[in-house]
């Protein structure tokens, strides 16, 4: 199973926003550190509350510098926001990202939800997952070098061909979170990995599972051939303030948590996704120091 850590990129009660300097740090401590990939989330803004506006820098831009200061860990969004960008494009920026990694893209992608951001950015916020099911008949074959031609309610590509293909011209890997009944059977019918997050304990798993396995047997699929991966909050309340996801995150020495990595194992999880809190070089270290030793118990 691949463990990965968020690059923490936004203002939020553990501080920020971080720099540049911080955020490539982090990133190339998870790289040294053994760790199987770092991700970046995609907003443009929070703003829960209407007199208060916490801030985010735009993950695209971030995780193509993170692309070059990197060498060995695959690059993940988690997930881009469908609306923000036309889909035909994003699968040209996702071959280029491609090219520079080397051949490190997990090409994460969803509907989105914050309004807020969607109304500050004059994007549209009405239909998303209809939006997002279109894009899904452009993407997807754009990712493994098809010509696309499709006209839908909302997007419209005639004879598109991203050229040049990056490294993998067989395809960049499709992944798609997705919770309710209709964007489940989207991410059955067009992903290649699915995420469901936020998560503690892998007691919380099962019942998650059962609804994704539903799905694709909904749409005709071997559930097999969807890969599964589970975004979990790991918390080290005295390295500084936390900013809870869940209401129990995983924590405490080496041992314990690579025993917690061993349970997501078991339940058939491919990449365990980390939210770290706080967002520190000193928790970098410590989870890097966890996932070796669950290697080493994962050792037959």
């Amino acid at each position: 199973m691949k463990i990965g850590l968020v690059i923490h990129h936004a203002e939020d009660s553990s501080g920020g926003p971080p720099s540049y300097a911080e955020m490539r740090a982090m990133a190339q401590t998870a790289d040294s550190g053994g760790l199987d990939s770092i991700w970046i989330f995609d907003h443009l803004l929070f703003r829960h509350d209407p007199a208060q506006t916490e801030g985010i820098w735009e993950g695209w831009t971030l995780l193509s510098g993170l692309a070059e200061a990197t060498d060995r860990v695959e690059l993940g969004t988690l997930v881009l926001c469908n609306p923000f960008r036309n889909p035909a494009l994003l699968a040209k920026m996702a071959h280029t990202l491609d090219e520079v990694s080397g051949g490190r893209l997990i090409l994460g992608l969803g509907a989105g939800w914050h309004e807020p951001e969607f109304t500050a950015f004059g994007f549209p916020f009405d239909h998303r997952v209809g939006r997002f099911e279109e894009a899904l008949q452009i993407v997807p074959p754009l990712l493994r070098g098809e010509t696309v031609t499709f006209e839908g309610s909302y997007y419209r590509v005639d004879a598109c061909v991203v050229t040049p293909l990056g490294p993998r011209p067989q395809g960049i890997p499709l992944l798609v979170g997705g919770r309710r009944p209709r964007m489940l059977r989207l991410v059955a019918r067009y992903a290649d990995l699915w995420n469901t997050a936020w998560l503690g304990e892998a007691h919380e798993l099962p019942p998650r599972l059962a609804r994704i396995q539903a799905a694709c047997a909904e749409v005709g699929r071997d559930p097999d051939t969807l890969a599964i991966t589970a975004g979990v909050q790991v918390a080290y309340p005295d390295l500084g303030p936390t900013n809870y996801f869940t209401e129990k995150p995983l924590g405490g020495p080496a041992e314990v948590l690579a025993e917690a990595f061993q349970a997501y194992a078991a339940l058939g999880v491919a990449h365990v996704i980390v939210h770290l809190t706080p967002p520190t070089l000193a928790g970098v270290e410590r989870l890097a120091a966890a996932v070796t030793l669950y290697r080493q118990l994962d050792e037959p």
